[in-house]
């Protein structure tokens, strides 16, 4: 295993429980609407948004046709006709109070600030993004903090790490990882761009996409395997 000294985490489902503030944000915005959220039209929600942000990382849709347009392909399915991009502002300002933190995420970046330059890369929509992270504790813990919406590229597109790069003086790139939970923007964008790469897989999901992964964990607290290094925690019981 290598000597990191560059950390680069996603996230969504990495670092922060992104479906328990989107529940959250969805049951919302359905109380506003006196509309009762049932599991089915939640279930709904998710596939189109899964959707709709695949082609994002695709390259085939931009960040504004992915959340404009979710709400009202959702209510078009139901036979009714709203305004997405009304509906999202409503629940966007749900979702950004979702700080809900994966379990161990504090404890980890806590310890590995001030041993590693620790870097947020993250597809989506920057005052969201910021806003959850300060919320949660976790934003002044990295060096800088990257979204999508600012770079004017998503994961795994080669360009979006090109210009993270960029504002990383003297990076080594071999001595830096990704650590993430999707295969197709992490761990592709990853190898795309020529970073080790760490698949975060709590649900133990089989893997036939073809993409594998340097490393996979299941709990947050495994990378320190990966990194050789104890826990301080662990160093304090010894």
């Amino acid at each position: 295993m290598k000597n990191y000294k560059a950390l680069f985490f996603d996230v969504d489902d990495t670092l922060l429980d992104f479906g328990a503030a989107e529940t959250a944000a969805l049951r919302l915005l359905f109380e506003e609407q006196k509309i009762a959220l049932t599991a089915e039209i939640e279930a709904d929600y998710k596939r189109i948004n899964r959707g709709l942000w695949k082609s994002f990382e695709a390259g085939e849709l931009d960040r504004d046709e992915v959340v404009n347009t979710r709400f009202a392909r959702l209510f078009k399915e139901y036979g009714q006709e709203v305004d997405g991009t009304a509906l999202e502002k409503k629940y966007r300002s749900y979702l950004e109070e979702g700080h809900q933190l994966v379990e161990g995420a504090f404890e980890l970046i806590t310890d590995l600030q001030d041993r590693y330059d620790l870097y947020i890369v993250t597809n989506g929509v920057s005052k969201t993004q910021a806003k959850r992270l300060r919320n949660s504790g976790l934003h002044p813990l990295f060096k800088s903090i990257f979204v999508s919406e600012d770079t004017g590229f998503q994961k795994p597109m080669k360009e979006f790490f090109d210009y993270v790069f960029a504002q990383i003086p003297a990076l080594s790139v071999e001595r830096s990882l990704i650590i993430g939970d999707s295969l197709s923007a992490d761990i592709k964008g990853g190898q795309l761009a020529g970073l080790d790469t760490c698949w975060f897989n709590p649900d133990r999901k089989a893997n036939d996409s073809g993409i594998v992964p340097t490393y996979e964990i299941q709990t947050l607290d495994q990378l320190y395997r990966i990194l050789r290094v104890e826990s301080r925690a662990e160093a304090v019981r010894l």
